[in-house]
């Protein structure tokens, strides 16, 4: 039987209005992600593509809203659906979809693929392969944040399924004893890895799992992007206010299966159709722009332009050379 999903309540809004060039913003910068998932799907299944690749298409409203709230100086580390969330951080597309086919113009020299990228120019820690990871390694940039007195928050991600990782756990535990300025984000997309989390979790109310810790917790629609920008920004005041450590289950849905080799059968096509139709985060942002008087022209060519960045990114990571073979003596500690 089909689990009925619904969505949080939208977390009250707080006292900063979303203004309608933020909806433009937010529109944009969700529709780039939109697009280039999509493109990478395409990719993938042209075999340009190789090994894992877990797409983003749905969840964009979480990372887009997290970073409209941040701080320049502020860290963002996720794990493995992380091309998102390097958009999101201002990662150029064109080394973003390079690293994903291999190629020397790779935001990690092509040596990464798409689950291991880094910034330090754009303070993006990181997608990581290692379920559970992002959480020990958020909060280690978080203590590096308070031992070198420095107002930055980090900003920690991971699913649904990582949440029952035992060293998230740990992490929570020495965030409170030292008062890390940081902020877990659970990316609740309902089904982890393949198993609905009413049958993998005892405790389906992830906002909950850092009650043991002291942790103030906080669900919201992950699908909205003013409620994720409005929560973030809480947890962020939260944080920089030295009052330690923050924890958001943003409730979000994935469309396409867990990694590209996921069929997803264990959920209907009409619950997929239901949520694209209900929830859509993008979708909700147009018609809002057109409510606030954007014209559907406006719109058009935002859209024109995303695909046109994507496809340019698509063109360079096609063409660009492969590593040479000395590459893998570089970058290593040997």
């Amino acid at each position: 039987m089909t689990e009925q999903i619904e969505t949080a309540a939208p977390v009250r809004q707080g006292p900063r209005p979303f203004t309608m060039d933020e909806e433009r913003a937010a529109y944009r910068d969700m529709l780039l992600i939109r697009r280039f998932e999509e493109k990478a799907g395409q990719m993938y299944g042209m075999g340009l593509i190789a090994g894992f690749c877990h797409l983003y298409i749905g969840q964009e409203a979480v990372v887009v809203g997290v970073k409209m709230a941040s701080r320049e100086g502020d860290q963002f580390i996720t794990g493995y659906r992380d091309h998102g969330h390097m958009l999101a951080c201002g990662m150029d597309p064109k080394g973003v979809m390079a690293e994903l086919t291999g190629r020397r113009g790779g935001v990690s020299k092509g040596k990464g693929g798409s689950m291991h990228m880094f910034s330090r120019e754009k303070n993006f820690f990181g997608g990581h392969g290692i379920v559970g990871a992002p959480a020990p390694l958020g909060a280690g940039i978080a203590f590096a944040n308070n031992y070198r007195r420095q107002d930055h928050v980090s900003l920690t991600f991971f699913g649904d399924g990582a949440a029952n990782q035992g060293q998230v756990y740990e992490s929570f535990n020495m965030a409170e004893l030292w008062r890390l300025p940081v902020v877990f984000i659970v990316e609740n997309n309902r089904y982890a890895m393949g198993t609905s989390v009413t049958r993998s979790s005892a405790q389906s109310d992830f906002a909950k799992r850092g009650v043991a810790f002291n942790i103030p917790g906080v669900q919201i629609d992950g699908m909205d992007v003013r409620a994720v920008r409005a929560a973030a920004d809480e947890a962020l005041e939260w944080c920089r206010a030295g009052k330690g450590p923050y924890l958001i289950e943003a409730q979000t849905y994935r469309y396409r299966g867990h990694s590209m080799s996921d069929p997803a059968k264990y959920r209907s096509k009409e619950e997929v159709t239901r949520m694209r139709e209900e929830h859509d985060p993008i979708e909700q942002v147009r018609l809002r722009l057109l409510a606030g008087g954007a014209s559907e022209d406006e719109l058009k060519k935002i859209d024109a332009q995303a695909r046109k960045i994507v496809a340019e990114a698509a063109d360079f990571a096609s063409q660009d050379r492969e590593p040479d073979p000395s590459e893998l003596w570089t970058d290593v500690l040997a």
